[in-house]
């Protein structure tokens, strides 16, 4: 009797999705699919996966959507007391750096979640940050290439940033690059897609799209 072989799904693969962030003059995006999962099954196809943490901060989530809903619950109670101790809201550089010790200091049973942060700091200067499971920071170098990406469609979406991406894109060629690099880099990955989110962060408003995908 010959034994049926099963490949076992990465953890991190089981929901899918795909998120990522580009850098303008002075504006940001941050963008992601609206698929929610269950392996090869699609269960939904509105998952939120970019979170608000202030008018000129977001952050992305991809990978296991449990721990997504976890991360973010914590990191919405660590955002309020800073705002209650501090007065102020907090800068996107010191947001990496919780974000990564958050992380971090579950390194032997870690979020299965990977982060991706955009901002604009105080001089409206574009902010972005990614990491892995366990917090390893990766801050882009904003001349050369000004994007992150995280989730199961990274590779793909990798490929179309490097070819898109430009220096001193405004909100407008911003929001066209970051939606083409998205669409096009989640139709080629079966546990992604299903249309997209995009918010472009602007000194004086976040403009706030859907975007209609394949649906299959």
């Amino acid at each position: 009797s010959s034994a049926i072989e099963t490949s076992a799904m990465s953890i991190t693969e089981y929901n899918g999705g795909g998120i990522l962030a580009m850098a303008g003059k002075n504006c940001v995006a941050i963008a992601s699919d609206r698929r929610y999962g269950v392996q090869f099954q699609t269960m939904a196809t509105d998952k939120n996966k970019l979170y608000k943490m202030h008018d000129k901060l977001y952050i992305g989530l991809a990978g296991l959507a449990t721990d997504q809903a976890t991360f973010h619950e914590k990191l919405k109670f660590r955002l309020a007391m800073y705002s209650l101790r501090e007065e102020r809201d907090i800068k996107p550089a010191s947001f990496g750096k919780l974000v990564s010790t958050l992380l971090y200091e579950r390194r032997f049973g870690p979020y299965f979640c990977e982060p991706v942060i955009a901002g604009l700091d105080s001089a409206n200067e574009p902010y972005l940050f990614a990491s892995d499971f366990i917090g390893a920071p990766l801050i882009p170098d904003m001349d050369s290439n000004g994007f992150v990406v995280a989730g199961t469609s990274s590779e793909q979406l990798f490929g179309m940033c490097e070819s898109m991406w430009r220096p001193g894109l405004d909100p407008e060629e911003l929001f066209e690059t970051i939606s083409q690099c998205l669409l096009a880099g989640s139709d080629r990955d079966c546990l992604a897609g299903w249309g997209g989110t995009v918010h472009v962060i602007c000194p004086d408003k976040v403009i706030t799209r859907t975007l209609r995908g394949r649906m299959d």
